[in-house]
């Protein structure tokens, strides 16, 4: 119970982190889009203003040439302003000819309109609407003089001294279709940022939960591992237990009136110390340190089993050595040994008299393959898939009784991981059991 309520608060932890990015990474790259949108979309009209503001300060020339082009007689009757705002207030109406979007606010020092006869009559009724900040110079930026009407502006300060009466220059240039299209372009970013945070929690829970899954896997393991290794170990303790307390309530026996129980009482100390090792070496798997060095593999293989052809015999069984490698190979020579040592013991344990036991090296796919072959009592097909698993048994009787623990093929599993390499049982054909080893050459 309390293993699962921390899962579904580490569940709900990982939602919220999970929704949390997605939410930064949609409202972010949202913003991107909006902004890059906006930007492309007013750009020509910010050049245009920049361009015109231009004209202002650095080509007073050409302004006069299209003033004078535009005053010749159609204008002629225009009440008479200044040369200068003449000039500008020309400009500004051959600026509307050509774009009927721009205005020109020709402003004195104080800011004041100069030119309100050529303005519409909103600018003339809405003329404090029209705001103007001489801080604000020779930058375009937003003007709205209603919910309805959008300008882009810049505004322009006139130093020539040709220049008398006027000191700034405000160019409008109307973006109401701009100011829609990016409106309505930000409106459909937010619903989209919406619907896609919406649909990450969603997608929180989901990847949550698949997270989650390795670590939900971990604690049944180690629940598992954490029982089995109790039951293992509980069951030598209490044969010791029991056999000490058997001698205590007879104290004045002799030794060898009670040499079975004390030769018992030590088979079952050696069974739990050699227990307690593979645990500790299980418990440290993944941090397996490799002394490695380059040896003959095929002479390696045959000085370790060696010894035991002679334990073999006297068992009426056979091993015998198909040794084709012949190459050297880095590895740690004291792990590689424990890895023999581990299959040939279990193909002793679980193969007859008459039985054969074969040992082979061959070169497959350019990797070393070790084979240890045994014409014993085999393993089902369920066995095949979990018999790497730590306490697994295939009979869990016979193996108490031959002293295994469902260690072994776990160490030999963490002892050929640790050099990159890998093994698997199948069942080798009529009978019995082959366990091929295979590891990566230098």
């Amino acid at each position: 119970m309390k293993e699962q309520d921390t899962l579904r608060k580490q569940l709900l932890i990982h939602m919220f982190y999970n929704l949390v990015a997605f939410a930064l990474i949609f409202s972010v790259f949202g913003m991107i889009i909006a902004f890059t949108f906006k930007y492309i979309t007013y750009s020509s009209i910010d050049q245009e203003l920049i361009n015109t503001a231009k004209i202002f300060i650095e080509d007073e020339k050409k302004m006069k040439s299209i003033s004078d082009y535009f005053l010749k007689d159609k204008y002629s009757n225009f009440e008479l302003f200044e040369e200068e705002v003449r000039e500008i207030r020309d400009y500004n109406l051959s600026r509307k000819v050509n774009n009927p979007k721009y205005t020109v606010i020709i402003r004195d020092n104080d800011g004041h309109v100069l030119n309100k006869e050529d303005l519409s009559l909103y600018y003339e009724e809405n003329d404090m609407l029209i705001s103007f900040d001489e801080a604000n110079l020779d930058r375009v930026y937003d003007l709205d003089l209603s919910t309805e009407i959008h300008y882009r502006a810049i505004n322009v300060k006139l130093d020539s001294q040709n220049v008398k009466n006027i000191r700034y220059i405000q160019i409008l240039l109307n973006a109401d279709s701009e100011k829609i299209l990016v409106d309505n372009f930000e409106n459909l970013i937010i619903n989209s940022v919406v619907v896609g945070i919406l649909l990450s929690i969603l997608a929180s829970y989901i990847l949550s939960r698949k997270t989650l899954v390795p670590i939900s896997i971990a604690f049944e393991k180690q629940s598992e591992f954490v029982q089995n290794a109790s039951h293992e170990l509980r069951t030598p303790l209490t044969i010791i237990q029991a056999k000490q307390e058997l001698l205590l309530t007879e104290p004045n026996s002799k030794i060898i009136d009670k040499t079975e129980d004390i030769a018992l009482t030590l088979n079952e100390t050696k069974r739990l110390t050699k227990l307690t090792k593979d645990l500790m070496l299980l418990a440290s798997s993944n941090k397996v340190v490799l002394d490695k060095e380059i040896v003959k593999v095929d002479e390696l293989i045959e000085n370790t089993v060696k010894p035991y052809i002679e334990i073999a015999s006297l068992s009426e069984k056979e091993i015998k050595f198909d040794l084709k490698y012949e190459k050297d190979l880095e590895i740690d020579v004291n792990k590689i040994q424990q890895l023999l040592i581990i299959l040939l013991d279990n193909a002793l344990k679980y193969t007859e008299s008459g039985d054969t036991i074969e040992i082979a090296s061959f070169i497959k796919d350019g990797k070393c393959n070790i084979e240890v072959r045994d014409t014993g009592i085999g393993i089902s097909d369920k066995g095949l898939k979990e018999i790497f698993n730590r306490f697994y048994r295939e009979d869990a009787a016979r193996n108490r009784e031959t002293g295994g623990s469902g260690l072994g093929l776990s160490i030999a599993d963490t002892i050929v991981k640790a050099h990159n390499g890998n093994i698997k049982a199948s069942h080798n054909i009529p009978k019995g059991t082959i366990f091929t080893i295979r590891l990566p050459k230098i």
